[in-house]
């Protein structure tokens, strides 16, 4: 396979999703699913793969997309409840409050890391003129990138608020990233976008974006999104 470029000729600006490209926080996001799923499994099916159900049913959707996705491939359902439900009550309000609380607590304590190489990529990327953007379905994407210390390497970012107060479908649906080439006011066809897990993949492949790079956690498979030739100035990724 042919090392993934950049083309800063063809290409103004890049788009980061944030978990497992930006920031190492994919670990924790797993470790409390696996935590909150289990619980309520018990007595009702097979604990959660920490690694084959996360990538296939929660990784990069939004927090109750993933409940109702995970649950259903397990041919389970639960009520939706509210907002207002105590965390870990069996509805998909209550598990997803409970695995908000078991991740952000395990944030405060231990902090988030940005990826070293993504972080060098930022910095050439904005010395060559290039902007950049990040993306997050979380409601805490800003706290989280904040708290890696890079969203100044960032001219804008798009998270789950912003998701939920315009009303934007998440992933798999191309949405939010095309909400960053609309604020960064550039078309999709100008914007390269970095993506890791499965239904960011799937979404990017239909924006009509110039350039996907996808970053591989060990995965078999990711969908054929098709060889863009780039030439020219070229700006490598590596990992």
């Amino acid at each position: 396979m042919n090392e993934p470029v950049i083309d800063l000729t063809a290409i103004s600006a890049v788009v980061f999703d944030t978990d497992g490209v930006v920031t190492d926080t994919a670990r924790g996001h797993a470790a409390a699913w696996k935590h909150v799923f289990d619980a309520f499994l018990r007595g009702r099916s097979a604990p959660f793969d920490i690694r084959g159900d996360y990538l296939r049913h929660v990784d990069g959707r939004p927090r109750l997309d993933g409940i109702r996705t995970f649950l259903a491939a397990r041919g389970l359902s639960v009520p939706e409840g509210s907002p207002d439900d105590e965390p870990g009550a069996p509805t998909v309000h209550g598990l997803g409050l409970a695995k908000d609380r078991v991740f952000m607590e395990q944030v405060d304590k231990y902090g988030v890391a940005a990826f070293p190489a993504t972080v060098a990529l930022l910095h050439e990327l904005r010395h060559r003129g290039a902007r950049t953007a990040a993306v997050s379905a979380s409601l805490h994407g800003r706290k989280l990138v904040g708290s890696a210390g890079v969203m100044r390497l960032f001219d804008l970012m798009v998270d789950g608020n912003d998701a939920a107060l315009l009303n934007l479908p998440g992933t798999p649906d191309p949405a939010l990233f095309l909400e960053a080439a609309r604020r960064l006011d550039l078309p999709a066809a100008k914007v390269a976008v970095v993506v890791s897990a499965l239904p960011a993949i799937e979404a990017v492949g239909k924006g009509g974006f110039g350039l996907v790079v996808v970053v591989e956690e060990d995965r078999a498979a990711v969908p054929d999104l098709g060889a863009i030739e780039v030439r020219g100035r070229v700006l490598p990724l590596t990992s």
